[in-house]
């Protein structure tokens, strides 16, 4: 018996397990079956926390495909606020280690519950060598490429994650499934990468659609919000300091200029939690 908490953040949805008491050993086996929406419990993948020496806590990621991802916005604050609640860290301040870095978490708390949260989200990279992008140019911004039957300017970029951030007039009307899955998996990309599509509404507030890699659209990407933001401030169409609609919900991005930081805030919240039993013992 495996017990388990299923929390979302922006509708992105994924199944936390305390694996210092859980003890999963193959993880990417263990979620490609848990995430299943038919045959498992449903999600966008799995989040496994445990306790370690150089940070508060740390967590690992992975998809519904079995791949790990290096870090998710809504999951990290997910992770603050069950470990808050579930007084493993009792702090306001805390420490979390993640695939990409250790990121500082800041969390808003009224009569002892997680209201909202600040991640410090890092420096963006752009180097596309760093990127494991296979382009003649030390970046890849507002770039044109023939992607399918479209003309398309991509922005390329990390915040833990590789996003492709590429600007439409109408977010609704995309063929995300069309170009989404044309964009992750173009040769240039080493490793796939994860794609935003963003609508300015004004300077200050923009509209996202998200298709992550070896997910698909998804209602939200932490992450992919602040590439979307950065990206925008990069390419002169909005404020350093910007509101994201996501399907899922709303964040706010503040991109710092004087030392080249991004935060994130938002919510996050529980859904609710279970027992997996039967053939999830496979996975020990």
């Amino acid at each position: 018996m495996v017990l388990f908490t299923k929390m979302q953040g922006c509708g992105n949805d994924y199944v936390y397990i305390n694996n210092d008491v859980e003890n999963i050993k193959d993880m990417s086996g263990f979620t490609r079956f848990v995430s299943n929406r038919n045959f498992g419990v449903g999600s966008d993948g799995c989040i496994f926390i445990s306790k370690c020496n150089n940070a508060d806590i740390e967590f690992r990621i992975f998809n519904p495909d079995g791949s790990e991802a290096s870090m998710c916005g809504n999951g990290i604050r997910c992770v603050a606020k069950y470990v808050y609640e579930k007084e493993i860290v009792k702090k306001r301040r805390m420490k979390i280690q993640t695939k990409s870095g250790i990121k500082d978490v800041e969390i808003y708390v009224e009569n002892n519950i997680v209201k909202n949260i600040k991640v410090n989200m890092g420096v963006p990279i752009f180097d596309t060598k760093k990127l494991e992008i296979d382009y003649p140019k030390d970046v890849l911004i507002n770039e044109r490429f023939l992607v399918e039957d479209k003309e398309l300017y991509l922005t390329c970029l990390s915040v833990g994650n590789i996003h492709t951030v590429v600007f439409v007039e109408d977010v609704d009307n995309i063929d995300i499934e069309k170009y989404g899955r044309a964009i992750e998996n173009m040769d240039i990309f080493k490793d796939r990468t994860n794609v935003e599509f963003v609508q300015v509404i004004d300077r200050e507030n923009i509209k996202v659609r998200v298709w992550e890699r070896g997910v698909g659209e998804t209602l939200a990407c932490g992450t992919g919000a602040t590439a979307s933001v950065i990206a925008g401030y990069l390419n002169g169409v909005t404020e350093n300091i910007c509101n994201v609609k996501l399907k899922g919900g709303m964040l706010e991005i503040v991109y710092n200029e004087l030392n080249n930081e991004l935060n994130m805030i938002g919510t996050a919240e529980f859904v609710y939690e279970g027992k997996l039993c039967g053939d999830f013992f496979k996975y020990y």
